[in-house]
């Protein structure tokens, strides 16, 4: 299926995980979802308790979206905006510090809101993304 990359989570509705539009890209939000549906940085005790790691679950969701840009012969390098949707304003620092590993003042624009849930309570975050990447002739 166009827009679909093998290897990543199934997208939970009928969207792509990525469009191209002219020399635009654009990535559907993105999760720690795994393909398994697991969630990286989300872990359950016996208990029912739950661990959930914003730092891992940051580090996953821009490796997913790497992971997708390469689809269409494109990489993080390329992204001109992002959205970012965090559940807790609580978690913008541990986030804000993996972000930086990333990117820096020469990268792209950038909002962060927090919203009420995600589609799964294991969620912490999830981005959407824009690059500019004309392409490969």
């Amino acid at each position: 299926m166009k827009g679909i990359v093998a290897g990543k989570a199934f997208p939970r509705g009928r969207y792509p995980h990525i469009r191209r539009a002219g020399d635009f890209l654009f990535v559907s939000g993105t999760s720690a979802r795994r393909p398994d549906n697991s969630i990286a940085g989300a872990e359950a005790d016996a208990m029912g308790g739950s661990r959930l790691d914003i730092a891992v679950q940051t580090r996953a969701a821009i490796q997913n979206i790497a992971d997708i840009l390469a689809s269409e012969g494109a990489g993080l390098g390329d992204l001109v905006d992002v959205t970012v949707f965090l559940v807790d304003m609580n978690d913008f620092e541990p986030y804000n510090k993996v972000y930086a590993e990333y990117f820096d003042y020469e990268g792209p624009t950038r909002t962060t809101v927090a919203v009420h849930q995600l589609p799964h309570p294991h969620l912490r975050i999830e981005i959407k993304a824009t690059a500019y990447a004309p392409p490969q002739r």
